[in-house]
């Protein structure tokens, strides 16, 4: 139960935050007098998803003197991580992790999203 509460949270903020960047593009466009994306779909309601499609389908350059598995590791390390804090933020009384350090153990593994840059 407390799993799917928490697949449920997680894909909701995904496609929530796919909503957001097309709103911006929107009033960036309407800010910048151009029209914004409304190629896709309907008012380019599904320009997130065709960028998603166009950015899991692009290519790696790959060189020789490249390390390819830590330029592999390090996206999907940023992104597990990101999921990691998702139970450390209450959302409700009942929350996934409910502790008097959730503020504390956000702060520290969001500071180890750094080394996914490195």
């Amino acid at each position: 139960m407390i799993l799917t509460s928490f697949f449920i949270i997680i894909v909701s903020s995904l496609i929530s935050v796919a909503f957001y960047t097309i709103v911006e593009r929107k009033i960036l466009g309407y800010i910048q007098t151009r029209k914004g994306p409304n190629k896709v779909g309907f008012m380019g309601i599904f320009q997130p998803f065709s960028d998603a499609i166009k950015l899991f389908s692009k290519s790696l350059v790959f060189t020789e003197n490249m390390n390819s598995f830590f330029s592999s590791l390090s996206p999907a390390m940023s992104l597990i991580i990101s999921i990691i804090m998702w139970p450390l933020i209450p959302f409700s009384f009942n929350g996934v992790i409910d502790s008097n350090f959730s503020i504390l153990g956000f702060f520290i593994i969001s500071s180890l999203s750094v080394y996914a840059i490195l």
